[in-house]
């Protein structure tokens, strides 16, 4: 009886090595040129992305560098069936001080284009950028306290509009020197404009290169309160914020 059912255990469990190891090979083929899972660290997108939001990126929007590859290998420069972004595109790049470090934030600026903060009024080629303001926002994951904090709706001069919070008047970098984008390169702002660390800073983010893009925020696919932990899952029915589930970024 051994004999005849030896074989048995053996095709069982080469089957079920075979069918991991093809798991394992599909979802890094996703991962590498369809879609990669990221999770909100910060505020510094709010409200458009909140802390605990797990968001899909698509890979193939702006195609290919050596930073799309798990651990960035260096086998090639520049991108493979490169697209450039959009202006006001969410995008996840890698921070050009220290490239193991992915960062998202929205494209303000493209390939030459100056780019100023005048009394918290954000100026392209010279010109404001319109906005208008749209409410208070209630901030109830800050902290443990619910706060109000100004909105604007910022609209760009391609017609994308989105919404930008303002914590306090008269910001660190509500007032700007002129920066003028180096081709190649993009200028990247959080909508939470005072309290993100973006291209305003030169010394920390700066101008972000093309090839440093790893692909657009498409869709959020779950999202936990600020604090909470995803893997808690008996706690689910009170953490998880139902409604921005497979909601577009936008």
């Amino acid at each position: 009886m051994s004999s005849t059912t030896e074989p048995k255990k053996e095709g069982g469990i080469g089957e079920t090595v075979r069918v991991i190891i093809h798991a394992f090979l599909i979802a890094i083929v996703i991962r590498t040129f369809l879609f990669q899972p990221f999770n909100i660290p910060s505020g510094s997108m709010k409200e458009t992305l909140l802390v605990g939001d797990y968001l899909f990126v698509s890979k193939f929007s702006y195609g290919y560098s050596r930073f799309s590859l798990p651990l960035s290998p260096p086998l090639f420069d520049g991108r493979i069936l490169g697209s450039t972004p959009n202006r006001g595109d969410v995008v996840v790049f890698k921070l050009p001080r220290d490239e193991e470090t992915d960062y998202i934030k929205r494209v303000i600026g493209l390939p030459g284009d100056q780019i100023q903060m005048i009394d918290g009024v954000l100026h392209i080629n010279g010109q404001a950028v319109q906005r208008e303001p749209a409410g208070e926002w209630l901030d109830e994951e800050g902290g443990g306290r619910s706060e109000k904090v100004k909105r604007w709706r910022e609209t760009l001069p391609n017609g994308v509009s989105y919404y930008t919070l303002d914590l306090v008047d008269n910001g660190f970098y509500d007032n700007t020197p002129v920066y003028t984008v180096p081709p190649n390169h993009y200028f990247m702002m959080g909508d939470n404009r005072d309290n993100s660390t973006d291209s305003r800073v030169l010394s920390q983010v700066g101008y972000v290169p093309y090839d440093n893009l790893i692909g657009r925020a498409q869709l959020i696919f779950f999202s936990v309160k600020e604090g909470d932990a995803a893997w808690q899952f008996w706690k689910w029915p009170w953490t998880l914020r139902w409604d921005r589930f497979f909601t577009l970024v936008r």
